[in-house]
């Protein structure tokens, strides 16, 4: 198995010296992500045949495919921003963890 921080830190690495990162440069790895949500509802919309002129278009693992695609989005923009993202993330899941369930 991959471990994925480190596939991702690959991927910021390139970006870096494609494009350096400047503080528009993040802007346009954050901005990214709302590309990537819109070919989520796309794709939901294309399995569910919201669309009739064009029908059902995509499978249920299209959708898992554009979703995996925000995730990883969303983990080389977070990365972009801080120098210890898993630690973020995790620090993060554990605040929603402790969240109380009802009203």
């Amino acid at each position: 198995m991959t471990d994925h921080w480190t596939t991702i830190h690959e991927l910021v690495a390139w970006l870096d010296q494609q494009n350096g990162r400047t503080n528009q440069e993040i802007t346009l790895r954050l901005l990214k992500l709302t590309e990537e949500a819109g070919e989520v509802a796309q794709a939901w919309i294309g399995h569910t045949g919201q669309n009739p002129r064009k029908g059902i278009t995509h499978t249920r693992d299209d959708v898992a495919d554009e979703l995996c695609d925000v995730i990883v989005t969303a983990a080389v923009a977070l990365t972009s921003l801080t120098d210890d993202p898993a630690g973020h993330l995790d620090a993060k899941i554990r605040q929603i963890a402790g969240r109380p369930r009802t009203p």
